[in-house]
């Protein structure tokens, strides 16, 4: 490790109260967390742990995405909790979007992180509403009304 732990806690710390995100009376809270957070993580790479667990009460046990995935509900793999759909708002609660969530278990980026009869559903509606037929037909109605006004694409 070329720097001390320290270090990169100081690192942190002055690039976030040079973007103004620390409130000036929480900055020896966030030293002492950041610092922790770090040596936790440094002990776990160390010791070669899997850092993937369904709950985090498990330490180093493997995530089967797959399960996670139900008829049903769909479990978020980093807190526990079931939903219809794992949404971006839920995921940022973690720190995370849904393509690093995908990339962090292993998950295929095609695969819908939401239950099977809610994929079901939306796959349903989409082909009775038929967007896509919809957007060809506004593409060609404006490109004819470009066309009257002297515009090309």
């Amino acid at each position: 490790m070329s720097q001390s732990l320290l270090e990169m806690t100081k690192e942190l710390i002055t690039e976030q109260i040079r973007k103004g995100r620390v409130p000036p009376g929480e900055t020896q809270a966030l030293l002492l967390s950041i610092h922790a957070t770090l040596q936790r993580l440094y002990e776990t790479e160390m010791s070669g742990a899997v850092t993937t667990s369904p709950n985090p009460n498990e330490p180093g046990s493997r995530v089967d995405w797959k399960r996670s995935i139900a008829k049903h509900a769909v479990t978020c793999l980093e807190c526990g909790e079931t939903f219809k759909q794992l949404s971006s708002r839920h995921l940022r609660r973690h720190n995370l979007d849904p393509r690093s969530y995908r990339t962090k278990y292993g998950i295929p980026s095609m695969q819908p992180l939401s239950a099977h009869v809610a994929t079901a559903r939306r796959r349903e509606l989409a082909r009775q509403i038929r967007p896509w037929e919809q957007a060809a037909s506004k593409r060609k109605a404006d490109k004819t009304r470009a066309r009257k006004r002297g515009v090309n694409y």
